[in-house]
């Protein structure tokens, strides 16, 4: 595949990654507060959830790998927000919330780890096997 248009593949599944982030941020945030960051932690645990998955079933079937660019590359990398991750995590360090920042860092990375494991589960489950 030409790379121009891989990269419109990563562009295109980009943009609409990070337009789902900011809406779906914006609507945890209204419902959660802001005082803790709640959205990048759950937008974190959903996107590994859902590349867990998705990977396990192109893999499966084979899909062409242009799906994995627009998806897991493209869609996936502009919803993911492990940039916003590491300032939030500097952020609640340096308000010396040290339990909060624990929690932060530890949980996203444990609770994202087992959003992967669980998401290719499920597409087991469903699929067989």
């Amino acid at each position: 595949m030409e790379s121009f248009a891989k990269s419109m593949l990563i562009a295109l599944g980009g943009a609409l990654g990070a337009n789902a982030r900011y809406w779906l941020g914006g609507l945890i945030q209204s419902k959660l507060g802001s005082s803790f960051p709640w959205e990048t932690m759950a937008i974190n645990l959903l996107g590994s959830f859902v590349i867990g998955g998705f990977m396990e079933l192109s893999i499966r079937e084979a899909w062409d790998p242009r799906w994995r660019l627009f998806i897991a590359v493209g869609v996936l990398g502009g919803f993911t927000t492990y940039s916003s991750f590491a300032y939030e995590s500097v952020n609640l360090i340096s308000e010396k919330t040290y339990g909060w920042a624990g929690f932060y860092v530890f949980g996203t990375a444990l609770f994202c780890v087992a959003g992967a494991w669980v998401g290719r589960i499920v597409v087991r489950m469903i699929a067989g096997g």
